[in-house]
């Protein structure tokens, strides 16, 4: 089975650490050597110093979400064209690196906007490799019969590894930030050399068995009025080496632009809870900042369930569309609760965040795994499974965009009232169910048996 490393993400550290590179100097004791200048800056990083800090964290923060949607684009390209042990675990050790030297910009004394906001383009670059080459790996040893349930348990490693980055990083935000990106930094590139050596792309690659993604193909009778052909080597139903599917190709698969213009409304969503959610809790329920960052971690945990929920659902009804569209459609009127009275009292507030997370993340953790498995093993592809990495790069690339435009939306928004917020992700959520109808309705055509039944 594929060795895939929790998610570590250098921007989970960037959340934690942007407390400390922008303080509220009056509360700091000051020590007795040092030399200060300007009383209401002098703890802070420059130069998150100034008054147009925010407009610098959200420089960093879209310098690494752009970079990763574009960069999505191109990955799967590279990733079917590679061995994909190579591809990913030099993705990996350069997420590493570029983790790495963000965090050393606090001991080498680095204070210049366009190395930090460099070192979040390179790694969102860097970054872009995982997620296609992961599901590749894990699509290529399952089948279609448990694999939403499967990649549900396994998609549960991005919101572990959300916990994990922040549990990490704010063990260090204190004492000294720069480890806080260090620590992680070598966790992941350790995990890469690990995949490097150990890592096995497929159950074809290891036993010489036939690839599990074709055993749901439909097998070619090779017997004759039931006598076993004497020549089965004339069959050929699938090209031991097929040539690696285009871009436009793969965008012709049908279901793939549906599910990616889905996948970015919800990311949308998604993203903006995981940007915005603690300074909520913290605005709205009173809660002190370490505390509203705990309680943030619960809406992953309802991710995690929700991820999992959806699987299931969707491999005992074969309706990926259908699952998605109707968690998409409670989504809509929980947030409108959540923001309503999710705030009361502490029991409300931790059943609401574990609903919300599971309807909001268990379509996006869906399409990003089982659908995109899927979709890259389509019956049009006549066999072609060299179709799996572009066809996850380019939903999950879409699917980047509005996880890029949606926190800044909020933070234009935010200003005009938290109602205001909640009423433009409500608004995306239906979105993401319109781009699904059409799926819907062929799915509800093949229950009703006027049509054939089919996952996207």
């Amino acid at each position: 089975i594929p060795i895939v490393p929790p998610r570590l993400y250098s921007f989970i550290s960037l959340f934690i650490v942007k407390s400390e590179l922008h303080r509220n100097c009056s509360t700091v004791i000051r020590p007795a050597d040092f030399n200060i200048t300007d009383n209401a800056t002098w703890c802070d990083w420059a130069p998150f110093d100034q008054d147009n800090y925010k407009t610098l964290f959200g420089v960093l923060d879209n310098s690494f979400l752009v970079a990763y949607a574009i960069g999505m684009f191109f990955s799967g390209m590279f990733g079917e064209r590679l061995p994909l042990r190579y591809y990913l675990s030099f993705g990996m050790l350069g997420s590493g690196l570029f983790t790495c030297l963000f965090g050393l910009g606090f001991y080498w004394n680095i204070h210049s906007l366009g190395y930090y906001a460099f070192i979040q383009v390179m790694n969102g670059l860097m970054q872009t490799t995982g997620w296609p080459a992961v599901v590749a790996c894990v699509g290529n040893w399952f089948g279609k019969g448990k694999r939403g349930f499967i990649m549900g348990v396994w998609n549960s490693h991005t919101s572990v590894g959300n916990i994990l980055g922040s549990l990490i990083a704010g063990a260090f935000v204190s004492s000294a930030w720069g480890m806080s990106f260090i620590v992680p930094g070598l966790i992941i590139a350790s995990t890469g050399i690990l995949c490097f050596f150990f890592l096995v792309e497929s159950h074809e690659q290891e036993s010489g068995e036939t690839d599990p993604l074709l055993q749901n193909s439909s097998h070619v009778d090779r017997s004759v009025n039931g006598a076993i052909a004497t020549e089965p080597a004339e069959v050929v139903v699938v090209e031991e080496h097929p040539e690696a599917i285009s871009f436009c190709g793969a965008l012709s698969i049908p279901g793939v632009v549906e599910f990616s213009l889905c996948l970015l409304f919800a990311k949308l969503v998604s993203y903006t809870f995981l940007y915005w959610l603690p300074l909520y809790i913290s605005n709205v329920a009173h809660f002190e900042a370490k505390q509203a960052g705990d309680m943030s971690t619960l809406f992953d945990v309802g991710g995690i369930v929700g991820g999992i929920a959806a699987g299931l659902v969707s491999d005992y009804t074969g309706g990926r569309a259908t699952t998605c569209c109707v968690m998409l459609i409670a989504a809509a009127p929980m947030l409108f609760l959540y923001n309503s009275i999710g705030q009361r009292n502490i029991g409300t507030t931790v059943g609401m965040l574990l609903l919300c997370g599971g309807l909001v993340n268990g379509p996006y953790a869906l399409i990003t795994t089982a659908v995109s498995a899927d979709l890259g093993t389509h019956e049009s592809l006549r066999g072609n499974s060299r179709a799996l990495s572009t066809v996850t790069a380019i939903i999950d690339g879409t699917g980047s965009i509005g996880a890029a435009v949606g926190p800044l939306l909020a933070g234009v928004i935010s200003p005009t009232g938290w109602n205001n917020v909640f009423y433009m992700l409500i608004s995306a959520d239906v979105l993401a169910c319109l781009f699904l109808s059409r799926l819907v309705f062929k799915e509800a055509q093949g229950w009703c048996g006027r049509g054939p039944r089919a996952r996207g």
